[in-house]
């Protein structure tokens, strides 16, 4: 897997008006709060700082866009759920998300990240109907294994596929931030669905 070689914070955008029309495939990492988008990318791009993690739920409340290797543009959603933020936050932060997933031309693809040691939730189970729906082409990462037993993976992996429902030919792979699992896999998908070599 070819390493990726520049990987820089670019803005966080709260409203898409802040958004830059430069034309690069852009890859949404979607999930609910504190399920670990932020370790994610910093684990993909080999740079433990370029996200700010938080142990607080919600603290990702823009569009945080990364610019990878000057070709692609990672775009690290808010996350959805259990943050505890006033209802009149959380509102806006649900328009900033669906007006971006709806209208942005750039938007090749979307990573949606689940916990391994829940099952999926009522938001998890919207987004996925809103990909669905869109037809936009999605991994879902299932995330924190190594936080799980190994024997416990393949009844996670199947609670995940009934909740969720993918469309056939949408992966699933098993990530983590800790060990690096998962990563080459993701990193690779992410590269093809912004049509990299």
């Amino acid at each position: 897997m070819q390493r990726i070689q520049t990987a820089e914070f670019m803005l966080g955008a709260a409203s898409l008006k802040q958004l830059p029309r430069q034309g690069l495939p852009e890859i949404a990492l979607a999930g609910r709060s504190n399920v670990g988008k932020s370790s994610m990318l910093n684990r993909i791009t080999g740079r433990r700082k370029l996200a700010r993690i938080s142990r607080t739920p919600g603290k990702t409340r823009e569009l945080n866009l990364y610019k990878i290797d000057e070709k692609m543009i990672v775009v690290d959603l808010p996350g959805y759920g259990f943050a505890k933020v006033p209802d009149k936050v959380r509102l806006k932060w649900g328009e900033l998300v669906e007006g971006y997933l709806n209208s942005r031309e750039e938007l090749r693809a979307v990573v949606q990240l689940v916990d391994s040691r829940h099952a999926p939730t009522a938001d998890d189970v919207q987004m996925h109907e809103w990909i669905r729906h869109y037809k936009v082409p999605a991994l879902i990462a299932v995330t924190k294994v190594d936080k799980i037993a190994r024997g416990k993976r393949a009844a996670a992996l199947r609670t995940v596929r009934e909740l969720l429902e993918p469309t056939e030919g949408t992966p699933v792979v098993f990530f983590s931030a800790e060990t690096g699992e998962g990563a080459n896999e993701l990193l690779g998908w992410m590269r093809e669905a912004a049509g990299l070599k």
